[in-house]
């Protein structure tokens, strides 16, 4: 069976730097890939060709058999990809309700209305929301817009998930309930590439995890296969103890 989302040969250049070098990876359907790396290793720069932001300068991206190469943002989000940013920036004077139809309704399955708004009550239910569906997105807290910002892409009804640094910000208890949220969506049938700083959450989520360091693929395997990696500790952590305080996948 092939993967779900096949990345091969990806590189993508800014000015005279080179954010991404010939990156391959697979992710396959209901998995979680964790992709880590130290700041500027190009994580974003992998979302945005993904998600259609940028377009690489070489390589292919194929989805369930599809080249969505270069294509828009909006072509990829028809195609089942959504993307959760780790600035959220919700339309804050309208609704909780109104800011998931904006994701149900042109996301993956191209709702109408009606249709969209039994949408977000599911998702706004399963993420912590449901009672907070006319409350205007601009009251919410910070771990409420973080839950907004992943029920808007979660409602595209997306086959893959593209989770931006979801947990920054967050308190440990909030963290533990995103982590609770986030096994809910990859059981229900999602798949996830995760991008997250928090250790401790990556290495619980994820099924396997790719380590970039300048833009090039520098490590991928289990999570503990990764903590113990010599080349991952001192590119990414520096200090062996870091990984070891995430403590067991």
């Amino acid at each position: 069976m092939s993967a779900l989302l096949e990345v091969s040969g990806l590189s993508k250049h800014f000015g005279g730097v080179q954010a991404v070098a010939d990156l391959s990876f697979k992710i396959e359907k209901d998995e979680i890939l964790g992709l880590i790396g130290p700041n500027g290793a190009g994580k974003s720069t992998v979302f945005s060709l993904i998600s259609g932001v940028d377009k690489p300068d070489s390589g292919r991206i194929i989805l369930a058999g599809t080249d969505i190469t270069g294509k828009p943002p909006y072509a990829i989000a028809h195609q089942g990809i959504a993307r959760a940013h780790q600035i959220v920036q919700p339309l804050t004077d309208m609704s909780v309700l109104d800011n998931c139809l904006v994701g149900a309704c042109y996301g993956h399955d191209d709702l109408s209305l009606s249709a969209g708004r039994a949408v977000v009550r599911e998702v706004a239910s399963m993420v912590g929301l449901g009672d907070r569906l006319d409350v205007p997105a601009g009251q919410l807290t910070t771990a409420g817009k973080k839950r907004l910002e992943l029920a808007r892409a979660l409602c595209g009804r997306p086959r893959l998930l593209l989770l931006d640094e979801v947990l920054a910000g967050l308190n440990p208890a909030e963290v533990d309930r995103m982590v609770e949220v986030i096994l809910r969506i990859r059981a229900g049938g999602v798949a996830i590439l995760l991008v997250e700083h928090v250790m401790r959450a990556i290495m619980q989520l994820s099924d396997r995890i790719v380590v970039l360091n300048l833009g090039r693929h520098l490590a991928e395997g289990a999570p503990q296969d990764i903590a113990n990696n010599p080349a991952v500790i001192e590119a990414y952590l520096g200090n062996p103890k870091l990984l070891a305080a995430a403590g067991p996948p």
